[in-house]
């Protein structure tokens, strides 16, 4: 899944860019699919459909999920930069779950 706060026709460009065969992110959910709380969205993973105790979301505000605050794994926010490695460090913390 890919989660945003953004809006759909960005999320759109951002999915192909990220995975232009179609081949690793199966759903999209965009700025619709979030809770607006006076003027800010946040991400609500109750929509997902699945158990939260088997849930991780990666995020770089936890104000995305103020909800499920335990859900949360902070990373730092992606610059751009085609050389950030910062997720592959997040690999054992990942296997671990």
């Amino acid at each position: 899944f890919i989660y945003t706060t953004a809006k759909k026709d960005y999320a759109k460009k951002l999915l192909h860019v990220l995975d232009p065969k179609k081949k690793l992110i199966r759903h999209c959910l965009s700025q619709s699919d979030c809770v607006c709380s006076q003027g800010c969205y946040w991400k609500d993973l109750t929509c997902l459909g699945r158990d939260l105790a088997k849930t991780v979301a990666l995020d770089h505000s936890i104000q995305s999920f103020p909800a499920q605050a335990a859900n949360w794994i902070p990373v730092p926010e992606w610059s751009g930069d085609p050389q950030d490695e910062e997720l592959l460090g997040l690999l054992p913390v990942l296997a671990q779950l």
